[in-house]
């Protein structure tokens, strides 16, 4: 009889466990993503009286991408090529996009009426800023920017976290 080797071949056909962190690399971007929205959050809070509308669709459309992009960034260097990863990363990054905005508005509606109106408005009225968030706050028509900057910041997050993560080597 012959010795075994110390170590199996995987069989043809199989490939060798992925590597890196996938369920890391989603905790990581859900805190990258929480921080950038709440620097947005604050950016709004404090231009908000000077704003036109183009420059609050072009703050929009930054923070969308810029939390897309730091989203992939970090799930495509922890997660390396897990697809689970890279999906659940562009969900988070198109979160923390509506979440950021939806924040700023309860901001800015507590900086201009003051907390008791904040309070008013999560009683009778709680899905108000993600109203806004669909419609142009005058007509109540579609706002295109809205679901555009979700798109952003998915497709972002998504092509980043696939770009650098399969330039990962297989462990």
């Amino acid at each position: 009889m012959q010795p075994t080797p110390p170590f199996q071949a995987p069989p043809f056909g199989q490939r060798p466990n992925a590597s890196g962190h996938p369920v890391g690399a989603v905790f990581l971007g859900f805190f990258a993503s929480v921080i950038v929205s709440l620097l947005y959050s604050g950016l709004i809070l404090a231009t908000w009286k000077d704003q036109s509308v183009t420059m609050a669709n072009t703050l929009y459309l930054g923070h969308a991408l810029l939390n897309g992009a730091i989203v992939g960034w970090l799930v495509g260097l922890v997660g390396h090529r897990s697809t689970g990863a890279h999906i659940w990363g562009a969900v988070i990054a198109a979160l923390g996009t509506f979440f950021g905005y939806t924040n700023s508005i309860v901001l800015v509606f507590a900086d201009s009426d003051g907390g008791g109106a904040v309070w008013d408005l999560v009683r009778y009225e709680p899905f108000w800023p993600a109203k806004l968030w669909w419609t142009d706050g005058t007509t109540d028509k579609v706002d295109w920017f809205s679901p555009l900057g979700l798109v952003l910041a998915a497709a972002a997050a998504w092509g980043l976290a696939y770009l650098i993560g399969s330039r990962r080597r297989q462990a």
